[in-house]
């Protein structure tokens, strides 16, 4: 009787030390942020996503926060992902870009972290971005040997949350990647995270770092020529993310909005606006692809100006035009160049 007794509990206990053994497999690789052996990274958003894919490739497992289609400011971040971020093996982010994405990452104190406002240098810039017309944009802000690639302070980012001085402020304007200078210098930060939290691929993500690098060197040399020659520095756009963009190739950003892309225009800066756009001849009001074009339609329409779209590469949707950062860039230069006039 007590054998016969014995016998399923000792199944039993049997096949729960089977399911611990399951789980403790199980959790060991959610423990070591790899998935099927590969290391799982968590993107905040696109431009960072896009980075983690290019320098990781097959050697890592990405998601991002932040769903196509979905304006990355307005970003509220679900216990699913807070949980996500506890897990990843990597998580890249841009402090003071989504404050749901900062609180989300000091509470789950992921293991890696990579601050893309640590390895590039972060301005203060208003509805109103004027370019350094002396110098044609060359100046660097804080090139090889300064903040950005490897000889800044970008490896701050990787664990202890420091970043930059200004990654916190909320007058400092996050819009880095639509500079392609100071994206590669996110885009080197962003490879020596990988290195350190997958030191066995550390030759892929070099090798993929140094190629992207090239690739953004080129695109910000074109933009450079590309931009040459023109009749207009002035142009309008819907928020005031491409004061980088601005800044580096000497052009004069006047945005309708500041830095917050669902910000109401004053009457005041409106009338403003009509002022510019007849004293600087502006043939064309901007407007992208993630927030209404209505205010920029409107503005457009009393001025007879036309419109097309000028993109903050905050996401890629349906209508963005171009599969990826470097398309959508080359489709802004085209764009660009229209509207100001180049020969």
């Amino acid at each position: 009787m007590n054998i016969r007794r014995l016998r399923p509990t000792t199944a039993l206990v049997g096949a729960a030390a089977l399911g611990l053994t399951t789980l403790t497999a199980c959790s060991s690789n959610v423990d070591d942020g790899r998935t099927d052996g590969k290391l799982d990274v968590v993107a905040s958003f696109y431009p960072l996503q896009f980075l983690a894919q290019r320098i990781g490739g097959s050697a890592i497992h990405v998601s991002s926060l932040t769903k196509p289609g979905v304006e990355p400011h307005d970003l509220e971040i679900s216990p699913r992902q807070t949980a996500d971020l506890s897990e990843a093996g990597l998580v890249v982010y841009l402090k003071g870009l989504q404050p749901s994405v900062d609180r989300a990452i000091a509470q789950a104190e992921p293991r890696h972290v990579a601050d893309a406002a640590s390895y590039t240098t972060l301005e203060d810039h208003g509805t109103e971005v004027e370019g350094d017309h002396d110098h044609g944009g060359d100046h660097d802000h804080g090139g090889e040997g300064g903040h950005g690639g490897e000889g800044g302070h970008g490896d701050e980012g990787e664990e202890g949350h420091e970043g930059h001085a200004h990654s916190g402020d909320a007058a400092a304007d996050p819009h880095i990647w639509l500079d392609p200078v100071r994206y590669a210098q996110v885009a080197k930060g962003v490879g020596k995270a990988l290195e350190k939290a997958d030191p066995d691929h550390a030759t892929t993500y070099k090798k993929n770092t140094t190629a992207l690098v090239k690739e953004l060197t080129t695109l910000d040399q074109d933009f450079r020529s590309g931009l040459k020659d023109r009749s207009s520095d002035t142009f309008i756009t819907t928020h005031a993310a491409f004061g980088y963009l601005a800044e580096r190739y000497g052009l004069r950003q006047e945005a309708i909005s500041g830095l917050d892309p669902e910000s109401e225009p004053s009457p005041a800066r409106i009338k403003g606006l009509h002022s510019v756009a007849k004293k600087d001849k502006v043939n064309t009001v901007f407007f992208e692809t993630l927030v209404s074009d209505r205010t920029a339609k409107t503005l457009a329409g009393d001025l007879h100006l036309r419109t097309d779209v000028l993109d903050p590469i905050e996401g890629i949707g349906d209508k963005s035009k171009g599969d990826d950062y470097i398309q959508v860039m080359r489709s802004n230069l085209k764009a660009l160049q229209k509207a100001l006039g180049t020969k």
